[in-house]
């Protein structure tokens, strides 16, 4: 019988985590079944103890079921707690679960990895201020850049991260033009078409604009973001691969190549 996980979201039938996952399982040679779990509002609790009662091995957790996870976990790791969500669990025995967060993993292994920029030294600036950006900066903290800084629409949202982080903050109109080498946009306005309110000027000079969704949420904002002057721009398909690679090491104690996945996702999904 095949070992068995799943991602966990709503709306979930979109998600490309089984074809990543799958390409993990042909280089570890092991046979899994991974799918997609729909849970209603209200009741994820109950679809995961479910799936894990029925031999579920891990799971993933998406939008919207990120805080439900970290509340439905007996243990967290500390990336989950600076995260205050949890995208992996991890079944310890006797009906107890471990909580982690890999989203900052796979952010940094597909800027360092796949696009092979080193973060060491570099400037930094991230947009938006919600869960994934806190789930980011303490593993964007671990490379050493120079200088770390967050803004957001909300000026109070950007300087509560920042100050639990020991960052900077940075009203959006107050940002210095040609200053950050690396800017990463953690906001969802991509979704809905919408680009934050960041001048023109701030792209300049810039290696990498990189947005954390994947897709055609993220075009907008990267093609403003080329338009600007930055030199590369990537979306989050490579973050999506990168997280997904450290949940399938944590599950299985397998660490799976994530370039050649990437390259496969981009060429056949």
């Amino acid at each position: 019988m095949s070992d068995r996980y799943a991602v966990f979201g709503n709306p979930i039938a979109h998600s490309k985590s089984p074809q990543i996952h799958q390409q993990f399982a042909l280089q570890e040679h092991a046979d899994i079944e991974y799918e997609r779990i729909y849970a209603e509002i209200g009741a994820f609790d109950e679809a995961a103890h479910r799936f894990f009662a029925e031999g579920g091995l891990g799971a993933n957790i998406t939008v919207p079921f990120k805080i439900d996870a970290y509340h439905f976990v007996d243990e967290h790791s500390e990336r989950a707690k600076a995260a205050g969500a949890v995208n992996t669990i991890i079944p310890l025995g006797g009906g107890k679960f471990l909580g982690d967060n890999s989203d900052g993993v796979g952010l940094v292994q597909d800027i360092t990895r796949i696009r092979n920029i080193p973060l060491e030294g570099k400037k930094i600036l991230i947009l938006g201020a919600g869960g994934a950006v806190r789930g980011v900066v303490p593993v964007l903290l671990a490379e050493n850049p120079a200088q770390l800084v967050i803004s957001n629409r909300t000026d109070s949202k950007a300087t509560d991260i920042a100050a639990a982080f020991g960052v900077e903050a940075l009203p959006l109109a107050q940002l210095p033009a040609a200053h950050f080498d690396i800017v990463i946009n953690g906001t969802s306005g991509g979704l809905s078409q919408q680009l934050p309110d960041v001048a023109a000027g701030v792209f300049q000079n810039c290696t990498l604009a990189y947005d954390m969704v994947y897709g055609s949420g993220a075009e907008t904002f990267l093609q403003f973001a080329r338009q600007s002057g930055a030199r590369q721009t990537a979306d989050g398909l490579g973050m999506l691969i990168g997280q997904a690679a450290f949940s399938y090491q944590l599950w299985r104690g397998f660490q799976p190549d994530i370039r050649p996945v990437f390259a496969y996702m981009k060429e056949h999904v």
